[in-house]
């Protein structure tokens, strides 16, 4: 997947995040280390919460996976030759 591609992807998801954030109050870092350390534990038992923690969870971790290949990719290249807009002059 090219840089341009990722980042692409990772805005997309982070509109999807954006919608649970402001939902429940949260950013998804901290819902998401809330989760995996088992503190939201009591939400289990309400359906709506246990669906939207289970994508929010889903869709995190796909960003965390796009954000740390984005960033091998980045050490790995020239920035400048990165950059999909090169001045005509």
């Amino acid at each position: 997947m090219e840089l341009h591609e990722l980042v692409i992807e990772m805005k997309l998801l982070e509109r999807r995040l954006t919608l649970y954030e402001e939902k429940y109050g949260i950013l998804s870092e901290d819902f998401y280390n809330a989760l995996m350390s088992g503190k939201l534990a009591r939400y289990d038992g309400y359906d709506e919460t246990r669906s939207d923690f289970s994508r929010w969870k889903g869709i995190y971790e796909t960003w965390q996976r796009r954000k740390s290949k984005y960033d091998r990719q980045l050490q790995d290249q020239n920035i400048v030759d990165s950059l999909r807009f090169q001045p005509a002059y």
